[in-house]
């Protein structure tokens, strides 16, 4: 029923096993106490001879090392100076761990049996010595600062005899299932996904006691997976009625006296670029001509500020959620839907209240002029990308554009329809301009990660039926480009001034450098390819890492190189202290342009409206605080969205099974080589245990596994046959067999 525990203390031969170890879970249990060697023998049930003789021993030998102290003839105590620790719990797929903090270089390995009940990401004090071998440094966790999580997905497993069960997380990371006694099943049965929240951990139980919150369904049912999936990273699946009744009692009606108030854009031609299937538009494009030759772009996105006062149960909902949450299948929005969907979104033939940052930019794109503030605009047009890139490759830009015909079979209505010449025009300048930008951006040093995205045909019930696979094209680049000027020209104008930082508290958007040692491992890893990296200096990285994802693209290790590239760069996060953004070589940034699915933007809306209505500076704590929350829910939601995306692979490939594909070597560990499927980007595992031709061990400096017989490599980056061995939805795990040449 419940997962197994290494024991405590065992024996082997006539050497006390872990002696070191049980000594200081003795004398940590009160450091203030001092211990005789008696003592501890009893707390550890030896009462051999032997075994006390080498409890004396071992007290001798710590002592002489300063590891406990001798406070009285033949009484021992922790040595506490500079011994305890707080830091975060890193809790591994095998049940051991690492306790990662900033008094130490390295992370420190922490077995499972001193883990101390603290469980993965929790903040915690820990003991930390120098293993038997004095080398390196090890840790015990002694006590529990914070929870990172309470809440646990899982399957309910009940006694057969009794009415109690354990749920049996689908993390592996969390190592102890959960006791529920029969008070706390809320109505689950045997075999039921739950969602469990822990309610104690007594000290002398192996497993932590918990009461069962929500049923999610039986395991293997589409829709109780992906609720699992946002639960198990504590992100909702619905908004609570309260809230949906707030949003319902909005005013929506654009009266004159609000009208009257903003600068009024609905006469300018305007219009939106979003994916095929887009509900929300928050962001759309004006174009006008200018008598000097100029054009005046307007980036308008959509008003939420207007909507989502502070203080109320609508803005506090939105703040906890932070995000929107792009699943495979649907949307969960940070909003409901009457706004993210309605009245906030820029609809074709619709006035909506908007806030904009518009430009002059003259025919080599440069900003010779700039204007920010709230607006009302009227879209005139909706595109799908495919049809705004439609256009692109088909129409030239010239002095008499023709309107154009936008064929059937990537028309966004049921049939093709006819686009006005002055759209047309607007559409192929904006394209013109946006790659001059591109241009500017990346010769001074930008990252493009032009990355081809995963994408599922779906049927009726949401089970996968094909795959595709989506690049970004011009279309996209367009909307782009235009969406980044927003975001630096807003960033710059309130934190750049006469020549200077301002110092006014914002809400950036920054990304340190790339880390030295994982360049330099990149730098190792893609030489076996053939491809060279120069991390001389900064705009040589830069340069170069260009290089290397223009040379992959298009190759079998292109996913691969990529991942590991993205891997190297620091993670962009919110914060009111601006570094700038190495990956967009921006000096200032910020996130402007997409409230209706980012907390952030909403910030940075409220700030800026707040300066241009002549403000101070408020403090920055309580936005610094803000933002950690912001990058925090983010990475969830990052994480439910990949775990998403591998839960329809491996369930797309249950149709597969047994069938043979052509892959690339992704990943080399002890336990086996990692492959991606070359026709659809599925992974999966092959055990070295598999493989039979030889014996293999893995080899770590080449990246490979080593035939200790045949010396046959299988390498990362190799190309190989697989077969479709098993399937395995509730670890969203596929096994893979090589097929041996």
């Amino acid at each position: 029923m419940t997962k197994k525990k290494n024991k405590i203390y065992k024996k082997k031969g006539n050497v006390v096993k872990d002696l070191t170890r049980n000594i200081f879970k003795v004398l940590k249990q009160d450091s203030e106490k001092s211990y005789n060697h008696k003592q501890i023998a009893a707390k550890l049930k030896i009462s051999d001879t032997d075994g006390k003789t080498q409890i004396i021993k071992k007290l001798a030998e710590l002592a002489v090392t300063k590891e406990i102290k001798e406070v009285e003839r033949g009484k021992f105590q922790i040595n506490v100076d500079k011994k305890y620790s707080i830091g975060t719990l890193d809790v591994t797929s095998t049940g051991n761990g690492y306790f990662v903090t900033d008094d130490y270089e390295d992370d420190i390995f922490i077995p499972n049996i001193n883990l101390g009940k603290g469980l993965h990401n929790d903040t915690v004090k820990a003991y930390v010595y120098k293993r038997r071998s004095g080398k390196k440094y090890e840790a015990d966790v002694v006590e529990i600062i914070e929870r990172a999580k309470t809440e646990f997905v899982g399957v309910l497993q009940k006694s057969k005899t009794k009415n109690f069960g354990f749920v049996v997380p689908d993390n592996n990371k969390m190592y102890a299932d959960i006791f529920v006694s029969e008070n706390k099943l809320n109505g689950a049965v045997d075999g039921d996904k739950v969602q469990a929240s822990l309610i104690d951990w007594p000290k002398n139980s192996k497993n932590p006691f918990g009461k069962i919150t929500t049923v999610l369904g039986k395991p293997g049912d589409h829709n109780t997976e992906m609720h699992s999936i946002l639960l198990e990273f504590g992100l909702p699946y619905e908004f609570e009625p309260e809230v949906e009744k707030e949003a319902e009692s909005l005013p929506i009606e654009i009266t004159e006296k609000e009208i009257s108030k903003r600068r009024d854009m609905r006469k300018d031609l305007t219009f939106t670029i979003d994916p095929k299937d887009a509900k929300d538009f928050d962001d759309a494009l004006s174009f006008t001509k200018l008598e000097n030759g100029n054009y005046e772009i307007g980036i308008h996105i959509a008003d939420v500020s207007h909507y989502l006062q502070p203080k109320t149960i609508l803005d506090d909902e939105a703040y906890k959620r932070a995000t929107s949450v792009y699943l495979v299948d649907r949307v969960v929005p940070m909003l409901p839907e009457m706004l993210s969907n309605g009245v906030c979104s820029l609809r074709p033939n619709e006035e909506k209240l908007t806030f904009s940052a518009v430009f002059e930019l003259n025919e080599k794109a440069q900003v010779v002029g700039e204007w920010f503030g709230r607006t009302v605009t009227y879209s005139d047009q909706r595109f799908a990308y495919e049809e705004a890139q439609s256009i692109i490759e088909n129409v030239k830009l010239s002095d008499d554009v023709q309107p154009y015909t936008m064929p059937e079979d990537i028309s966004i209505t049921d049939e093709s329809y006819v686009v006005a010449p002055e759209v047309v025009e607007a559409t192929l300048k904006l394209d013109e301009l946006a790659k001059i930008l591109r241009k500017k951006r990346m010769k001074q040093g930008a990252i493009s990660f032009d990355r081809v995205e995963v994408k599922f045909n779906l049927d009726e019930e949401a089970n996968p039926v094909g795959v595709f696979f989506k690049e970004s094209k011009d279309a996209n680049k367009l909307i782009e480009e235009f969406m980044l000027l927003a975001n630096r020209k807003v960033a710059e104008f309130i934190g750049f001034s006469k020549g200077k930082a301002t110092n006014k508290t914002f809400i950036y958007r920054v990304h340190d450098e790339p880390d030295v040692e994982k360049l330099a491992s990149l730098e190792n890893m893609v030489r076996k390819f053939g491809y060279k990296i120069n991390t001389d200096t900064k705009k040589s990285t830069s340069d170069s890492l260009n290089q290397l994802l223009s040379d992959v693209h298009g190759k079998a290790e292109s996913n691969m190189i990529e991942t590991l590239t993205i891997r190297t760069m620091s993670k962009a996060v919110y914060t009111t202290q601006n570094i700038g953004h190495y990956g967009l070589a921006f000096d200032y940034y910020s996130h402007f342009t997409s409230p209706i699915r980012r907390y952030p933007d909403v910030m940075t809306h409220r700030l800026l409206q707040h300066y241009l209505d002549g403000g101070d500076s408020p403090k920055a704590d309580k936005y610094e605080e803000k933002c950690k929350h912001s990058s925090n829910r983010e990475e969830l939601a990052s994480k439910a969205e990949r775990s998403s995306i591998k839960y329809m692979q491996v369930k797309y490939m249950q149709d597969h099974k047994d069938e043979i594909f052509e892959g690339v070597i992704t990943g080399v560990t002890e336990w086996g080589i990692y492959v991606e499927i070359s026709s659809n980007k599925c992974e999966g595992m092959v055990r070295i245990r598999d493989i039979k031709s030889d014996y293999y061990i893995f080899d770590e400096k080449q990246y490979a596994i080593v035939g200790q017989a045949s010396k046959k490599l299988y390498q990362l980056g190799d190309d190989v046959k697989v077969r479709v061995k098993h399937t395995d939805l509730e670890r969203k795990h596929l096994d893979f067999a090589l097929i041996e040449k």
